[in-house]
């Protein structure tokens, strides 16, 4: 059986739930959904089973850029392509930026990385169309480059690990459209979609924004920002100061968990509801807690597992699925005790690696 064929087992043969889709012994198959035609904004989604490699056939040198590592969604993407290289037996080198006003760094670093012999590299992109001239010269060496989370607009790349971010923004606004319909009670609401420029913020934007329409949701300008915490938190205050009717903060994982503290420090946990648009460590236990009232999760340490298995398979010539992500499911107080933390999360503890030999 073809390596693409195995990957396709229908989901249905799988006893698997949405919730839970990873396995206790290893991390797949795990439910996910091919895009084809590859890399097209409107392709056909398609459910789809993963499974990677049992093993690398050399201990190829991959490096890996991120925006940064101040956050946990990306220490949750670290130990995904970690653990994945350890399992492949391959080496690993980690590089980040320090922030999404970083692209000059982000280059410089990635070109580093090839002048020292990387034989493929995974980038989460600061910007959607910033590094497409570097991707297209790392492509002219023969070197693969997987898009890995954030999204990239080069026709050089040579897979996608991701999501919809167009999705996750979207599962976000029917949550709350859902709440409030067509003729319901009307509610005002913040949105912080993450910094201006980012693909992925453009489209979680985009899919918030198609979801509202049409319902009793008044959305206020979006407020763009670095998703460090100091800078949502500023943005949340700015916003809470001018609405004081505001009923939903919704926007970056950043910041909902930066909001958390600010809304109970001011009495209003029962005034405004707190929306991410992804998932982390801080919104997990915010929605254990009561204090966030939902995000969809798009299991980012599987994202990073599945960058890593696609770089191998391009370097060994394998058959790969070009275009694929996890399965996104929202995750609220009605399902999380359903949903075990280390199918979607790093584990609790979980250090930086930078390097994996």
């Amino acid at each position: 059986m073809k390596a693409h064929s195995i990957l396709k087992i229908a989901i249905s043969a799988l006893a698997v739930s949405a919730a839970s889709p990873a396995l206790a012994e290893t991390w797949y198959p795990y439910e996910a959904v091919e895009i084809t035609p590859a890399f097209s904004a409107d392709g056909t989604a398609s459910d789809i089973s993963y499974a990677p490699l049992e093993k690398a056939e050399k201990a190829y040198n991959i490096c890996v850029s991120f925006p940064h590592m101040k956050d946990a969604y990306w220490l949750g993407v670290d130990y995904g392509v970690v653990e994945e290289a350890k399992d492949l037996g391959v080496k690993l080198n980690v590089v980040e930026a320090g922030g999404y006003t970083e692209l000059a760094k982000q280059i410089s670093q990635i070109e580093d990385c090839v002048a020292g012999g990387a034989d493929a590299v995974v980038i989460g992109a600061i910007s959607y169309d910033g590094l497409n001239s570097l991707v297209s010269e790392v492509a002219s060496k023969g070197i693969p480059v997987i898009d890995l989370v954030n999204g990239m607009s080069s026709t050089d790349i040579t897979a996608k690990s991701l999501v919809s971010f167009y999705t996750m923004g979207y599962e976000t606004g029917k949550y709350l459209a859902e709440k409030h319909p067509a003729g319901g009670e009307p509610a005002i609401v913040g949105w912080f979609p993450g910094p201006a420029g980012a693909g992925w913020v453009e489209t979680a934007n985009d899919g918030f924004m198609k979801a509202v329409e049409g319902s009793a949701l008044s959305v206020l300008e979006p407020k763009y920002g670095d998703t460090g915490k100091e800078a949502q938190l500023k943005l949340v205050e700015d916003v809470l100061q001018a609405e004081p009717d505001l009923a939903y903060i919704a926007g970056t994982a950043v910041t909902a968990e930066a909001a958390q503290g600010l809304i109970r420090e001011r009495g209003l946990k029962d005034k405004v509801g707190l929306l991410a648009f992804y998932m982390t460590p801080g919104v997990y236990e915010g929605i254990k807690r009561g204090f966030i009232e939902a995000a969809p999760a798009d299991s980012m340490v599987i994202q990073g597992r599945i960058a890593v298995d696609q770089a191998v398979r391009a370097l060994e010539g394998k058959e790969l699925i070009k275009h694929v992500g996890p399965k996104i499911f929202v995750v609220d107080g009605d399902n999380i005790d359903s949903v075990p933390q280390t199918d979607i999360l790093p584990p609790n503890g979980f250090r930086p690696v930078f390097s994996v030999n």
